[in-house]
């Protein structure tokens, strides 16, 4: 049988991505080095589970959910599946740091689109960055875009600045997941129960990040009209400056690009 969707790797990366095609389509195929998650994630989402040679010779589009020092030999393995199609698949990529030359050059001549999701891809509030190689069709890169339309904002971006969005959009939840915990401590220092704390610090962070989206206003300026003169927010504000936190979150990012672009040396 073939299928839309196959995902070989089916950890956290590739279970939100399984998690955002299923909203839809039911039409795919799952493998993971652990057979029984990804027969509970294709139970759950309502896939089929299979062998990575299964998923490789049955998916019009293969999403390749293996770590980067991992996907050379996952790909020597699937050579032979691969070579034995008679329609050859979509090789879809989200693999930090190894080039869409590099993902050829491993698997074999196969068109191949590149991906830097993160994981709000799946309940629908994600990022994916991708880059389309030179062997993809502009009907494959919009079957593409359909499988992936309720994952969130989908945004083209050149090859050689993946590795720069990534280490915002693909390494920024881990960054706001650590604020939104810290505010959420600070209102229950301050006598707040913690569910509540969690709730409110979450809807905040959700709030603002749309104000930005919608009002298309830079930040700094949203953050000055929350600040009143000689109010609470500015002395929050200037704590926050004195403990240099927006250099720290710079350098965060920064450091991840970094890391993001050894990964595949």
């Amino acid at each position: 049988m073939q299928y839309t969707f196959g995902l070989i790797g089916a950890g956290n990366m590739g279970g939100a991505i399984a998690r955002a095609v299923s909203r839809t389509l039911k039409d795919g195929i799952l493998a993971d080095h652990s057979p029984e998650k990804s027969r509970d994630l294709a139970a759950e989402l309502g896939f089929q589970a299979g062998s990575n040679e299964e998923v490789a010779g049955n998916s019009r589009y293969l999403f390749l959910g293996v770590k980067p020092h991992l996907m050379g030999g996952m790909l020597a393995a699937i050579r032979p599946a691969l070579a034995a199609r008679q329609e050859p698949p979509v090789l879809v990529s989200m693999a930090a740091g190894l080039t869409i030359a590099q993902i050829r050059e491993m698997a074999g001549d196969y068109p191949v689109i590149r991906i830097m999701p993160n994981t709000p891809v799946a309940v629908g509030q994600g990022v994916v960055l991708y880059e389309a190689g030179d062997g993809v069709t502009p009907e494959q890169l919009e079957g593409f875009l359909t499988v992936m339309s309720k994952a969130g904002g989908l945004y083209p971006i050149g090859e050689s600045l993946m590795d720069v969005g990534a280490s915002v959009s693909g390494c920024g939840p881990a960054f706001f997941y650590l604020v939104l915990d810290a505010l959420a401590d600070g209102g229950v220092a301050c006598g707040l129960p913690r569910p509540d704390a969690v709730r409110y610090a979450a809807q905040t962070m959700l709030g603002a990040a749309q104000m930005v989206l919608e009002t298309g206003k830079h930040p700094a300026q949203l953050k000055n009209e929350v600040c009143s003169p000689g109010g609470s927010t500015i002395q929050g504000v200037r704590t926050l400056e004195q403990r240099a936190v927006p250099a720290a979150f710079m350098d965060a990012v920064i450091a991840a690009c970094d890391k993001n672009a050894a990964l595949g040396k």
